[in-house]
């Protein structure tokens, strides 16, 4: 019981654990995930707003610059305008073009055509031929002497060099002053609001990405560089409708990514990090936690296993000891098992039912005994030796005193003798054994699989009544051979059951002048005639003979077992011989041999009817009566047949 206890507690605690740790994982999935989420979506807003900073300081520089740059292409226009010596001469340009602090210095005359320049290359270059020169012709068309262009940075039309370019429009004559800067600060500036320069800004976990996807779908950014494989769903922008609230999409080489996106100026900013990172930080808390668990659990059972052995198991193991002993058969056995108010009650309890189990059987007893009814009984139970007993039972059983007490403290051999009964149970009779020569019992048994219940009853005067009318009604009251009805009911059984390659006859008799007998001697004479010759009959072997008296002086006979005709020749034989050989006392000073008539038939088929074969003998008794009487003949459809077996008959007595 103690370790079934603590078995089961082990499963509880360990179900109540695997359940907590399994509620912690999925709470800590969900935490984890919201945490994360909170984690990408604040470094998403981070990014927005860095975004937003260095595209509004871009913004704010470039204002600057384009002031600056227009202010130096005044300059140069000024200055041009009252030098006219100089400008023609790329040297001068280019000294003039260091004096106002910039790159490159150009003026374009009223067609469009640069006529001096500080670059030698670009002189006589037409404007109007380029896409990038031509928007400076606007200034040319235009009547406003203020007229300017401040021109976005983009590759120039003579080296493809990455220039800005400002033109203002000459006061003097037609004309333009270019100026050119190379846009470094602006440059930089842009670089600094490229997604790869703000991703490699930016801290990221191990595993995590961050990325950027256009509204084509192509990634334009991304953490660890443009040179991996983009084709995995995490990084298709189909697969990312949902992103804004965390999905998992798989990654690279299958593994699933939490994926948490947000839209931003017609692109897609994601950030993503694989589960197995993601569930990391919770298996080692899941770990931890468990170890815990496992550590209260497993001091949980050590003080449940040392409470329930000292308040409970070591009361109920003397209980058990107490209880072995009652069904032992010691029933003056007391439990006193205290410690707790369970136990106490328990402990009465028990010595109450064996107390009333005692009574019980002693009551049954009583009742019995007083019913007068000779009837006893028993019970026995699986596992247990004692037997519970009526008393009366080792009287009706014929039981000795010592045996019946060695067997009622032991089911095992109580069992062994009932079966002992049972073997032989009395034909045609149920539940009925034979006890001793002249003893008989009704044994009614309930078995189950826990025990057995029985009751004995002495039947001995019914089963010697019913035998006795059992023998009455088949047995002829002053021959005691058997009634004619029941004689015909074994011969037919009989003949059916014939063995092939056997043969049977059916033979009737009657006795010859006994009418006179009766009449001379009285009826006393008469019956000690049929007395003597019935015992004659029953004398023949029973293997070979079954005899009967049909009524008054006849009777019949069936000679079975014969391997043929002749053999049943020969018992009839032997049967005359010994009739022969016998006188009976007809009075204190006659005596008279008996003398009987017989005819018989026989049959080698065990389907014949041995009504038909009665009344075959029947008939060849008949012809033995009207001709010569004392001898038997055979049934036969041959004319003078019975006469031949009557010759065979004289000769043999002679």
């Amino acid at each position: 019981m103690q370790k079934t206890f603590i078995k089961y507690t082990f499963f509880i605690l360990t179900t109540a654990v695997s359940l907590i740790l399994g509620i912690h994982f999925l709470f800590g999935v969900h935490m984890l995930e919201e945490q994360q989420y909170d984690t990408f979506h604040a470094k998403i807003e981070q990014m927005i707003h860095t975004l937003e900073s260095n595209r509004e300081e871009l913004q704010q520089l470039n204002e600057s610059l384009d002031e600056d740059y227009l202010t130096r292409a005044r300059a140069a226009e000024y200055v041009l305008d009252r030098m006219k010596s100089v400008s023609m001469d790329v040297s001068q340009m280019q000294y003039l073009a260091n004096l106002l602090n910039v790159d490159e210095l150009h003026v374009i005359d009223g067609n469009g055509i640069i006529v001096s320049a500080s670059v030698s290359k670009y002189v006589g270059i037409d404007m109007a031929d380029h896409e990038q020169t031509r928007e400076f012709l606007t200034i040319l068309e235009s009547d406003d002497e203020n007229a300017f262009l401040i021109q976005d940075t983009q590759p120039n039309a003579a080296e493809n060099k990455i220039m800005k370019y400002v033109g203002v429009a000459r006061k003097g004559q037609k004309g333009v002053v270019q100026v050119g800067f190379k846009p470094i600060r602006q440059m930089d500036a842009i670089s600094r609001n490229t997604y790869s320069y703000i991703f490699s800004r930016f801290p990221t976990d191990i595993g995590e990405e961050l990325y950027v996807i256009d509204q084509d779908g192509k990634v334009l950014g991304h953490s660890g560089g443009m040179e991996n494989d983009f084709r995995a769903p995490c990084y298709q922008l189909e697969q990312l409708k949902d992103c804004e609230e965390g999905i998992y999409k798989e990654g690279q080489n299958g593994k699933p990514m939490y994926v948490v996106g947000r839209q931003y100026d017609g692109v897609l900013l994601c950030a993503a990090l694989p589960r197995s990172i993601l569930l990391q930080k919770l298996w080692k808390n899941i770990l931890a936690v468990s170890a815990y668990l496992l550590f209260i659990e497993a001091a949980v059972l050590l003080l449940l296993n040392y409470l329930v052995k000292r308040k409970v198991i070591d009361g109920i193991h003397y209980i058990i000891e107490n209880l072995t002993a009652i069904t032992n058969g010691n029933f003056d056995t007391v439990v006193a098992v205290g410690g707790n108010r369970e136990f106490e009650k328990l402990s009465a309890g028990i010595n109450m039912m064996v107390k009333s189990i005692v009574n019980l059987t002693d009551h049954i007893s009583v009742i019995i005994e007083n019913s007068g009814v000779p009837l006893a009984a028993f019970e026995y139970e699986r596992g247990i030796n004692y037997v519970f007993t009526t008393s009366g039972l080792s009287e009706l059983l014929d039981l000795p005193p010592a045996k019946a007490a060695k067997i009622y403290q032991s089911s095992v051999l109580f069992d062994e003798y009932i079966q002992e009964i049972t073997e032989n149970p009395i034909e045609g009779e149920e539940d009925i054994y034979r006890l001793g020569d002249k003893k008989y019992a009704r044994i009614h048994m309930s078995k189950s699989a826990k025990g057995c219940l029985g009751v004995i009853t002495d039947v001995t005067k019914d089963v010697m009544e019913k035998k006795r009318m059992q023998y009455e009604n088949t047995h002829d009251a002053l021959t005691g051979l058997y009634k004619f009805e029941y004689f015909k009911l074994l011969a037919e059984q009989m003949l059916q059951k014939m063995p092939p390659q056997k043969v049977c006859a059916a033979v009737m008799l009657d006795l010859d002048h006994f009418k006179s007998i009766n009449d001379t001697y009285g009826h006393d004479g008469g019956d000690s005639y049929i007395q003597d010759f019935s015992n004659i009959m029953k004398s023949m072997p029973p293997e070979h003979f079954l005899c009967a008296r049909r009524s008054g002086d006849e009777f019949c006979m069936m000679i079975h077992d014969c391997e043929d005709k002749a053999a049943i020749v020969c018992h009839l034989d032997i049967f005359y011989r010994e009739l022969g050989k016998n006188k009976t006392r007809l009075s204190e000073t006659h005596f008279e041999r008996i003398r009987a008539s017989a005819g018989f038939a026989w049959t080698d088929n065990p389907e014949s009817s041995m009504t038909e074969l009665l009344s075959h003998a029947d008939e060849a008794l008949y012809d033995m009566k009207n001709n010569t009487k004392g001898y038997y003949g055979e049934y036969t459809v041959k004319p003078g047949g019975v006469y031949n077996a009557l010759e065979r008959r004289q000769k043999h007595d002679k």
